[in-house]
């Protein structure tokens, strides 16, 4: 099964799919896709502009997962522009979900944050995330989709030991948690796609399928 992992980050979404998936993640900062190959070494990496990848590479893979930049479409906003940060919302998003629903015939899903604004096509919601796809994805009991919420960060630093591939403490480790859709999450919607029994994970079990790394 080929799978395309759009703007990639260290592979939260992807942490939980089936091993005998083969999976090309784009990512397009080399230093954030050098620690996704640590992750995940069987993968292949492409540092290159993923909203171009998907133009050139849709018909090639049998499912496609997008997560485009998400900080223009977020409730961030409605505090930001008072203290004078102003800017569009990012309509690359829109772009590649009008274009994926008219000319994609694989498996697909976009996902990102619940917008301040009213969104402009009907998503799905699960969590704290919205998701764009040609399958049906249900709201699912999942907890702390996000990782700085509800002191959720100390418990996936320890599960994607980021300390121990040399990347910074503080903001830096924060932001590439923050980016991170929760693996449970990302399961959830891998089996949606292809219709299988969805799995409820504990913790334990999720800790079940990490290696060394605290990836597989």
């Amino acid at each position: 099964m080929k799978v395309l992992n759009l703007y990639a980050g260290i592979g939260g979404n992807r942490k939980l799919w089936p091993k005998d998936a083969e999976i090309t993640a784009v990512e397009i900062e080399p230093k954030i896709a050098e620690i996704y190959q640590k992750f995940f070494p069987g993968d292949k990496i492409v540092i290159a502009d993923a909203h171009q990848y998907l133009l050139e590479h849709y018909k090639e893979f049998y499912f496609i997962w997008s997560s485009p930049p998400c900080p223009t479409h977020s409730g961030t906003n409605n505090f930001l522009n008072p203290q004078g940060i102003i800017r569009y919302p990012d309509m690359k998003l829109y772009e590649e979900i009008i274009f994926l629903k008219h000319f994609c015939e694989c498996k697909w899903v976009v996902e990102n944050v619940k917008s301040y604004y009213e969104p402009l096509i009907q998503p799905h919601e699960a969590g704290r995330h919205y998701f764009w796809s040609n399958f049906y994805i249900p709201d699912t009991p999942i907890k702390m989709q996000i990782g700085r919420m509800n002191g959720e960060t100390q418990r996936r630093e320890r599960s994607y030991k980021l300390d121990k591939l040399g990347v910074g403490g503080g903001g830096i480790r924060d932001d590439l948690l923050r980016n991170c859709v929760n693996p449970k999450l990302g399961l959830h919607v891998f089996n949606c796609a292809f219709k299988e029994k969805q799995n409820t994970l504990t913790l334990e079990e999720e800790h079940a399928h990490t290696g060394p790394s605290g990836l597989q």
